[in-house]
């Protein structure tokens, strides 16, 4: 069973997913209108906070969340062997963080599969393992050294480019003036006009999401766009053949054809993002 790309072929909001009773903000849905289950003020209940960080608290359950951040949605075989559990065993987990509003469930017939809730629980998990600090070291191995350094080099982080190739490509921006960067990022008049002559319509606007927003790399320390105008970025580069996925992981390569038109619309050098070249 090969994955699924829910942005390609699904309705996120279809009535076959089923997202978790509380979200990330701590509401809960009843009777058909959502309610705060923590308000202003001294009396703030800690319980949905602290069954958020109970969901994550498990490293099976957490290794899930991460195997997620490619953007896709993955079925419980599939999850299990990623994270070298049994299928029984995902699947248990995979229900607690449905329930938990971390993950969607998405029924295609007798399939089930399983993403990110949204963009929202991407930037949670995603910000975690920054604050988390950088995994330990597996034993060394030629196979395990180059899969490590394709995704320092470039990878997807849920739905926007990261690594130094989204770092970089954040630069360009803001170095040409279709970003600016104050206390986080902003698409210029400019930066629009640019999307836009790619075919990219910022003005679509997808829930209470920015059009961008700085996410903190964790292996660059630096932050890449995100937010709408991110992941229309990285859809465009994987639909124009920017871009291409290595193996089943989040780790991308730059296209030749990828490098040439970086390198005509934004000025950059993509060869020097890589010590053996960095198209194919």
């Amino acid at each position: 069973m090969s994955r699924m790309d829910p942005t390609s072929r699904m309705d996120p909001t279809s009535r076959t997913e089923r997202a978790g009773r509380m979200d990330l903000t701590g509401r809960t849905e009843r009777a058909g209108r959502t309610e705060r289950t923590c308000g202003p003020g001294p009396a703030r209940d800690g319980r949905p906070l602290a069954a958020l960080a109970g969901l994550l608290a498990d490293g099976t359950r957490a290794s899930v969340c991460l195997v997620l951040l490619d953007g896709r949605a993955w079925t419980a075989g599939e999850l299990a062997r990623a994270v070298g559990v049994t299928a029984a065993t995902v699947s248990t987990h995979l229900d607690k963080l449905v329930a938990g509003g971390l993950l969607a469930e998405v029924r295609q017939g007798r399939h089930r599969y399983v993403r990110l809730a949204g963009p929202d629980a991407a930037q949670l998990v995603e910000d975690l393992s920054v604050h988390a600090g950088p995994p330990p070291r597996p034993r060394s191995s030629l196979r395990s050294a180059s899969a490590g350094a394709a995704m320092a080099r470039a990878r997807t982080c849920y739905d926007h480019l990261a690594g130094a190739l989204g770092v970089a490509v954040t630069d360009a921006l803001l170095e040409r003036g279709l970003l600016q960067q104050s206390t986080g990022f902003a698409v210029t008049e400019a930066g629009v006009a640019w999307f836009a002559e790619l075919g990219m319509d910022l003005s679509e606007r997808s829930g209470r999401r920015p059009m961008a927003r700085a996410c903190l790399d964790w292996t660059e320390r630096r932050p890449h766009l995100a937010g709408r105008a991110g992941a229309a970025l990285c859809t465009h580069a994987l639909r124009s053949g920017w871009c291409e996925r290595v193996g089943s992981r989040r780790a991308l390569r730059v296209t030749a054809k990828g490098g040439e038109a970086m390198a005509e619309l934004l000025g950059m050098d993509v060869g020097a993002l890589s010590g053996t070249g960095g198209t194919a």
